[in-house]
Formats: structure tokens, C-alpha cells, sequence
């Protein structure tokens, strides 16, 4: 982390600095953020303002905000803010994710998941 990306309310760290990540998509999911927005896609307080709503929206349907699924409303709001830049679309989104859950289906425990032709039927 550099001091122009400060750690987001309630970032887990391991050390009051740099985040942790307990799954591999989760450090994928921040870094597509933070080059997302180093290329001008949304602002930090878009990007703040996302979260905090998908957050909210997520403890109001009965997440018990333990940090067990910070990563996931990050992802869920990447993709709303991707979305809602026109820089995707919300098909294009579910076309990847479900292409994305397909290979990790056929790939073995340990192997690297990559996408293929096949994935995406």
C-alpha cells in the first residue's frame, strides 16, 4: 500500500497497514479496484460511497458483518461501479462469473483456474 491508497473502514490487516487476504479472487478483487481507479474509472469517494451502500445493504439483509464477507460486498460493488460506468455491462458480469465457476468446477484442487472456449456456453 502507498499513502495515496489508504486502508477502507474495515479493511482486515494484518499489521494495521498492509491487507490480508484470506482467498487469492480477494487480493484479485482489490487490485482490480485500486487500477480501476488509478485509471479514472470512479474516485475514491465514489468508491467509498459504493461500498458503504452495498455494506449497508447487505447488513440490512441479515449479514452479521463478522468480516468473513468483506470481500464479497467489495466484489459486488466493483461490479456495480464497473456496471454503472458503462465500462461492462451487467450481462457481460454474470457471462464471466458463471464462465469463471465453470472452469473452477473442471479444474483440480491446487491447479491454477483458466477460462476456455467451453466455459462460457
Amino acid at each position: 500500500m502507498t499513502p495515496s491508497t489508504p486502508l477502507l473502514p474495515g479493511m482486515p490487516t494484518d499489521d494495521g497497514i498492509e491487507p490480508v487476504f484470506r482467498e487469492p479472487w480477494e487480493a484479485h478483487a482489490f487490485a482490480m479496484a485500486v487500477s480501476l481507479h488509478q485509471r479514472g474509472l470512479f474516485t475514491w469517494p465514489e468508491w467509498a460511497d459504493t461500498l458503504a451502500r452495498q455494506i449497508t445493504a447487505a447488513q440490512a439483509s441479515g449479514d452479521g458483518d463478522l468480516g468473513d464477507t468483506y470481500y464479497r460486498h467489495w466484489l459486488a460493488a466493483l461490479e456495480s461501479l464497473v456496471a454503472s460506468k458503462g465500462a461492462s455491462s451487467g450481462e457481460e458480469l454474470t457471462r464471466y462469473r458463471d464462465a469463471w465457476d465453470r472452469a473452477a468446477d473442471r479444474t483440480p484442487h491446487g491447479q491454477p483456474i483458466e477460462l476456455c472456449d467451453q466455459d462460457f456456453r
